[in-house]
């Protein structure tokens, strides 16, 4: 039995379906996100239907089609999937030749008949191309957990036959939420976060306070590492590099050390939202996870938040170390995230950084020095760096 070959790609919405009268946006996008994402490959076409997407590989190498589309947010699965004719004749033998090219000992046949002028149920259609298996084959039926599960999807125009599922990404697609704004250090919980907010198509660009010379280039360098792996979900991420020495120094020399974090983080707070104003974002987003250090705990927070008017979106808050590590390692990050080049919170952490901290006390001690002025010298001294997975990798050592 030569082998099958699959020409096509079967592209299933997931959540999409409940958008309703926003549906051929959403759709329209994630289309757009997918050819982004396949860019490389040429020869590939696109039909788009109302539930699902059909990509023509036209010869494309399946396998690096599908490791690019496994990061398309929007996507609840795909199948490899078999084009012929809406003809009975031509389903029976073709369920047969993937059932004996499968190699299984069990399978199930699973039809769905989209098109209701065609002279067969979906019953009838399983039963037809289940017979010459059982007859011909050492193939059983299995009904439940089946070896060989194949799918059949009778449309007016053709049937797609189909023998795996690959899961998608989930989610949205990216930018049919908007954009956000992502507080990123270089550790293990930003980069989750952000991975989070791509899964709810929000369109992230990122923010990073440089310390120099306090902090390293090797510091810097893991931050683009970082934006270039995670840029496979959004195809490029644009980050901002703001130099936050003088301004760190003058909170040092200004404020009792137990409040000097609340302090500095109050001041990113307010540069990052300067910032997403000029960029067009609607939110401001964070890697914070509730209690993990002094900053984090629930009055920390109202404290730092006080200083800000746009939303604050913490998408891991709730999760635990351990929750986040095994995201970060799913995506790729978490090896990167713990090189040891360490950001300006981690290098001037006080000993005994405040837990409460009271926002009458913040003014107070922000009374004692101009930090507007340096906030305005902060954001007209930033860098932007526009990363991709085409970009040219830094040496970290």
């Amino acid at each position: 039995m030569t082998q099958i070959n699959y020409e096509y790609i079967l592209v299933r919405y997931g959540e999409l379906t409940t958008k309703g009268k926003n549906r051929k946006d959403f759709i329209s996008r994630l289309l757009g996100n997918i050819k982004s994402s396949l860019k490389e490959f040429e020869n590939l076409e696109y039909k788009k239907t109302y539930d699902r997407l059909y990509i023509h590989l036209n010869n494309t190498d399946y396998y690096a089609v599908e490791a690019k589309l496994k990061n398309v947010f929007g996507i609840i699965s795909f199948s490899p999937a078999i084009k012929i004719n809406s003809d009975i004749d031509e389903i029976v033998d073709m369920a047969y030749q993937v059932a004996v090219a499968s190699k299984a000992k069990t399978f199930k046949i699973v039809c769905k008949r989209h098109d209701k002028s065609f002279p067969y149920v979906s019953d009838q259609i399983n039963r037809m191309c289940a017979g010459p298996i059982l007859e011909k084959t050492d193939l059983k039926v299995d009904v439940k957990n089946p070896e060989c599960k194949i799918r059949i999807e009778i449309r007016e125009s053709a049937t797609y036959l189909m023998s795996a599922m690959i899961p998608g990404a989930g989610g949205y697609p990216v930018g049919t939420s908007g954009k956000a704004l992502m507080m990123t250090s270089g550790g293990i919980d930003s980069p989750v976060a952000t991975y989070l907010l791509n899964k709810r198509g929000i369109r992230v660009e990122c923010i990073h306070f440089a310390a120099p010379p306090y902090t390293s280039n090797q510091a810097l360098n893991k931050v683009k590492k970082l934006c270039q792996i995670l840029s496979k979900y959004q195809s490029s991420i644009t980050l901002h590099v703001i130099p936050f020495t003088d301004l760190q120094l003058d909170i040092y020399k200004n404020c009792d050390e137990s409040y000097a974090i609340t302090i500095m983080r109050r001041m990113m707070y307010r540069i990052a939202e300067e910032l997403a104003r000029k960029t067009n974002c609607k939110v401001i987003g964070n890697g914070e996870s509730i209690g993990q250090v002094a900053s984090q705990t629930l009055d920390s927070m109202i404290a730092i938040n006080e200083v800000v008017k746009l939303p604050v979106i913490r998408p891991v808050a709730t999760y635990d170390k351990v929750e986040i590590i095994d995201i970060a390692r799913k995506i790729e990050t978490f090896e990167t995230s713990i090189l040891p080049y360490e950001d300006c919170c981690t290098i001037f952490t006080p000993k005994n950084p405040v837990t409460k901290p009271k926002i009458s006390k913040c003014e107070y001690y922000e009374s004692k020095f101009d930090y507007q002025k340096l906030i305005k010298e902060c954001l007209e001294n930033e860098t932007v760096i526009y990363c991709n997975n085409e970009s040219e990798e830094d040496e970290l050592f």
